[in-house]
């Protein structure tokens, strides 16, 4: 597997220098989360108790896969920012992740310090050549255990390209399919779409997660979405199932995000996460760094956040 090249300041190559600076033990944070990781029964964001969380078990071996599709036709609404950080708490509890970028537009690579015009091999190719292979094009990531399947424009005529071939939407599936054995979990950021390349995640997945913005437009999407996901489920994929719904950019202080959030608990009940990602001006630090915000800002309250978000994956 390919990794990046480290830049003279050590940093792997398309990363971008701030002149803020991550967290440092005792430095003051207005974002930080001092609650005790413990409290499970209290009342959250979602309206209702808790549900206690079990700690992760410990592995002795990896694989094979389980492949979670991050999909929401509407833009915007944290899907590539939740594969990143979902991917990283789930590395730091031992767990070995590929993030696929399914997406031409390439956020996730860009997350990750990697410019994707600067990439000779992607996803594309994997797909559309059968010299290239995963450990071509797959690169290691800042975070131990977590890896990246790039992508960049190029994916956008692989749309086009697959309408005639034979099995097409299974053609993602059959890419993944040599490294279930080596990945605990397989994170699919799913284009803004439900087009050919959403099909083929929704094909090759076992679970959806569906990220939503605490926001009214977000929620009248999703009755379509789930309608997509279940004619995938008859026609190419009987295994697939919805793993949670995501409630991001959640601003407790406004009747609206509130408002949301009770339809969206009163709409779908349990399948809802208790774990709610809240608006934080760390994320588009984050984006800028190429890091992920356990990483960035590991004890701000977005870190918190998705790790209570992996075991809550871990446990279902």
């Amino acid at each position: 597997m390919s990794t990046p090249q480290p830049s003279a300041d050590g940093r792997s190559r398309g990363a971008v220098d701030l002149s803020i600076a991550p967290d440092k033990p005792g430095a003051p944070d207005e974002d930080v989360d001092t609650s005790p990781d413990s409290s499970y029964d209290d009342v959250g964001p979602t309206g209702r108790p808790r549900r206690r969380i079990p700690e992760p078990p410990i592995l002795d071996k990896h694989g094979p896969a389980a492949v979670l599709a991050m999909c929401n036709q509407k833009g915007g609404v944290g899907k590539t920012t939740s594969t990143i950080n979902l991917g990283a708490a789930l590395a730091e509890y031992g767990r070995r992740v590929l993030l696929v970028d399914f997406d031409p537009q390439g956020a996730l690579s860009v997350g990750l310090g990697v410019q994707p015009h600067q990439l000779e091999q992607t996803i594309y190719n994997v797909i559309m050549e059968r010299s290239v292979t995963l450990d071509d094009v797959v690169r290691r990531t800042t975070v131990e255990g977590m890896d990246l399947l790039p992508s960049n424009i190029d994916l956008s005529a692989a749309e086009v390209q697959l309408v005639a071939e034979v099995g097409r939407e299974q053609t993602l599936g059959r890419v993944l399919h040599p490294a279930m054995k080596e990945y605990d979990y397989v994170l699919v950021d799913c284009q803004p779409s439900l087009g050919l390349l959403t099909v083929n995640a929704l094909a090759a997945a076992d679970s959806v997660i569906i990220p939503l913005e605490c926001e009214f437009f977000s929620l009248r999407g999703v009755a379509l979405l789930i309608d997509t996901i279940e004619k995938v489920r008859e026609r190419l994929n009987p295994k697939l199932e919805i793993s949670g719904i995501l409630a991001t950019m959640f601003d407790p202080r406004t009747l609206h995000s509130r408002e949301v959030m009770a339809r969206v608990v009163e709409a779908f009940g349990d399948i809802v996460f208790d774990s709610v990602i809240n608006r934080t001006v760390r994320f588009p630090e984050t984006t800028v760094a190429g890091e992920p915000i356990t990483r960035w800002a590991p004890r701000s309250a977005g870190s918190r956040a998705y790790r209570t978000l992996a075991r809550e994956v871990l446990a279902r």
